[in-house]
């Protein structure tokens, strides 16, 4: 099957496409991807969503407003992967769509609110769409997060060692070989506050590092902020910019002496990089394969290696599956798996009662995708 999937991240700063020819042979997923494709958000679009994001309050109207226009961004870049990437003849989409809330809290996440109306993307490409995801396995008690954790371990399952999957994106999220997922804490979310919050907006986030090169850690800062109670919770656990966000951070430098952006940016950096190899070093990791947008900064790279002495730091790219796409990739195989009837979490790693199909489907032009049920679930994945 050619599948499509989507997603925009905590970041919201751009909607990625995935596209790949999956295959189910007895208990062997196979991946042949086919390319990826990014669309930065219109600045309208992302100024509406980023003003309307808690702990800023918003409207009923205004949600509304951005379901239809997140929905519409998505849609167009469906249409252009599935003419660019897959020469037409994709049979399903997979939006994850963009996270505007996640209520979690004290261990139990209540709810989770995911726009980007999926009837557009059925009308653009006139193919069934799986959206939609998270709630049911919030529904079966679990975390909702990290979603993807299914698909790492039938990715890394057979590797020696202990391999963890890592997603460097606004919130940095691992899984371990034994089902143990959670997310870590922040990963770009409060460097990217500080860069913005430094340049009234001209730039979003610390671009290959350049800030944090320059700047110097400031202790107390740092332990300040490692004093956060989140990284205490045991796992599952998630969390969201609901949490870390820039009036966070603002309330952590009150009192301090007047930083410069660079050193406030170098100790953010390194706060990551402390979170995540403690984060590594408590499910026993012994080698990681990295993926999201924060794999392209360099100094936060060169942190997580100085955090992790003698662990391998490795990008998915090396794997077959590339850094920036690779969730996207992910959400094409729960999708993939829901319309065969299959599970697509692993309860372990979500905290859920059992495992669940994820999901809504949206019927194409043709009505609902025709597939017969699978005899049994994938135990690997094997990407070509």
């Amino acid at each position: 099957m050619r599948v499509i999937g989507l997603m925009s991240g905590t970041s919201y700063d751009a909607v990625d496409a995935a596209a790949a020819d999956l295959e189910l042979t007895g208990d062997t997923l196979t991946l042949r991807p086919l390319g990826h494709l990014a669309e930065p958000y219109a600045d309208g679009l992302r100024a509406s969503l980023a003003a309307a994001l808690p702990p800023a309050g918003t409207t009923l109207a205004e949600v509304c407003r951005l379901d239809t226009l997140i929905g519409q961004a998505f849609a167009a870049l469906a249409r252009e992967a599935d003419g660019r990437l897959c020469g037409g003849r994709a049979e399903l989409v997979v939006s994850h769509g963009q996270t505007v809330y996640h209520g979690a809290g004290r261990g139990t996440v209540h709810g989770t609110l995911q726009l980007g109306q999926p009837a557009w993307i059925a009308e653009a490409t006139g193919l069934p769409v799986v959206a939609d995801l998270r709630p049911r396995d919030i529904a079966a008690g679990g975390q909702g997060a990290p979603l993807v954790s299914l698909v790492d371990l039938l990715w890394l399952r057979g590797r020696p060692g202990t391999p963890v999957a890592l997603n460097l994106g606004g919130i940095a999220n691992l899984t371990a070989p034994d089902g143990t997922a959670f997310d870590t804490g922040p990963a770009c979310a409060l460097i990217d506050a500080a860069v913005r919050d430094h340049t009234g907006g001209r730039l979003r986030c610390d671009v290959d590092g350049t800030l944090a090169a320059r700047g110097t850690v400031h202790g107390p800062l740092l332990s300040r902020l490692l004093d956060e109670p989140y990284y205490a919770l045991p796992a599952p656990r998630t969390t969201g910019k609901e949490l870390f966000h820039g009036g966070y951070l603002r309330a952590a430098l009150a009192g301090l002496p007047r930083l410069p952006a660079r050193d406030v940016v170098a100790t953010l950096t390194r706060l990551t990089a402390r979170t995540v190899a403690d984060a590594v070093r408590s499910v026993r990791g012994t080698e990681v394969i990295a993926s999201g947008g924060g794999t392209r900064n360099p100094v936060l790279m060169r942190m997580l290696g100085e955090e992790l002495p003698g662990v391998p730091v490795r990008i998915s790219d090396a794997l077959g599956l590339p850094a920036t796409a690779k969730e996207a990739y992910a959400f094409a195989v729960l999708g993939f798996l829901t319309v065969h009837g299959l599970p697509g979490t692993e309860p372990v790693s979500t905290g859920a009662r059992h495992a669940s199909p994820l999901g809504s489907v949206t019927p194409g032009r043709d009505g609902l995708p025709a597939v017969a049920r699978a005899e049994r679930a994938p135990v690997r994945l094997v990407v070509e």
